[in-house]
């Protein structure tokens, strides 16, 4: 199959790429490179796609770089993992979020259709069900109410999905990650910020009382429920929960890094952040019926090969 992969230097995308290159696909990797965190760590990720990848550097805002890359490219899926992410900066910069995830996925979307890609799979986020209380959160749920500007642009990603599925016959599918992690996970998300800080004997914020819960999803998972979606031949648009489908309180996941690491966190308590919600917890039920997705790693064993990862990281 031929895959043009937006966001393909970074975390997700990286592994997603090489998953694809080992099983044959023919790839092309759209990414802006921008400096949210250190391109130099973007393009270690990549370093080892190899020539025969076309790697468009160009910013998703660019309507005319993203029909150039689509159109030359030609493929038969997109993988649009490209977005400004976290919730926190969506806060302090909603139009970049606006413009970047919104207008962005529109650009992939309309330049799918007017190049016959019949078939897109766009990254959702596990925020669009905010605070909602019934738990587990199942795709069917009603949403009316998304707490922070990044939250709402990837609810309106789904609704862009859906139009275009029922105006033109696109097929389109939509997935809600689940807090993601493992090797070369971002360094400004929790369980890498962590390990450095804990490592390096420095203090780490702990935001709230440490009560909050999050059901925290392993890469290699993750990579598996994107595969499936290369072949999914379901209704024409779907939205998919991907999670681990097991909830982790902030303390215990300290707890967890800690024991992984052998050295105690100095912790710096600090209040609840706007825009975090209390609880995110995934039915996979209907990614396991539909997509077979079958998540396996749970946080006990992903901790330790992500700190496994961390440490030769910094060797190298």
């Amino acid at each position: 199959m031929k895959i043009l992969l937006t966001g393909g230097a970074g975390f997700i995308g990286s592994n997603f790429a090489d998953l694809l290159l080992a099983e044959g696909h023919t790839l092309s990797v759209f990414d802006d490179f921008n400096d949210f965190y250190d391109p130099a760590i973007k393009r270690a990720n990549i370093a080892g796609l190899g020539k025969e990848v076309p790697i468009y550097q160009a910013d998703l805002r660019d309507w005319d770089a993203v029909e150039r890359a689509v159109r030359e490219q030609k493929p038969d899926c997109i993988v649009h993992l490209a977005a400004r992410a976290g919730v926190r900066p969506s806060i302090k910069e909603p139009k970049l979020y606006i413009d970047t995830n919104i207008t962005g996925t529109w650009h992939i979307l309309e330049a799918a259709r007017l190049h016959g890609v019949p078939r897109v799979v766009s990254a959702s986020s596990s925020s669009v069900y905010g605070v909602i209380k019934t738990a587990p959160f199942s795709e069917d749920m009603l949403i009316n109410q998304t707490i922070s500007p990044y939250a709402a642009t990837k609810m309106a990603t789904e609704q862009f999905c859906s139009n275009y599925s029922h105006l033109y016959g696109m097929r389109t599918l939509s997935l809600r990650f689940f807090t993601v992690y493992g090797p070369r996970q971002r360094p400004d998300l929790a369980i890498h910020s962590f390990t450095k800080s804990i490592q390096d004997g420095k203090p780490i914020n702990q935001f709230g009382d440490g009560t909050t819960r999050r059901d925290y999803t392993y890469i290699d998972d993750i990579v598996q429920g994107l595969r499936a979606c290369l072949t999914y031949e379901g209704p024409l648009c779907d939205v998919f929960n991907l999670g681990e489908s097991q909830t982790t309180t902030l303390n215990d996941l300290i707890a967890t890094i800690e024991q992984a690491l052998g050295k105690k966190a100095v912790i710096n308590k600090m209040p609840e952040q706007p825009g975090d919600v209390p609880l995110t917890y995934a039915n996979i039920d209907k990614a396991r019926r539909l997509l077979g997705y079958d998540p396996h790693t749970k946080i006990a064993e992903g901790i330790p090969k992500f700190v496994e990862w961390f440490h030769a990281s910094r060797r190298s």
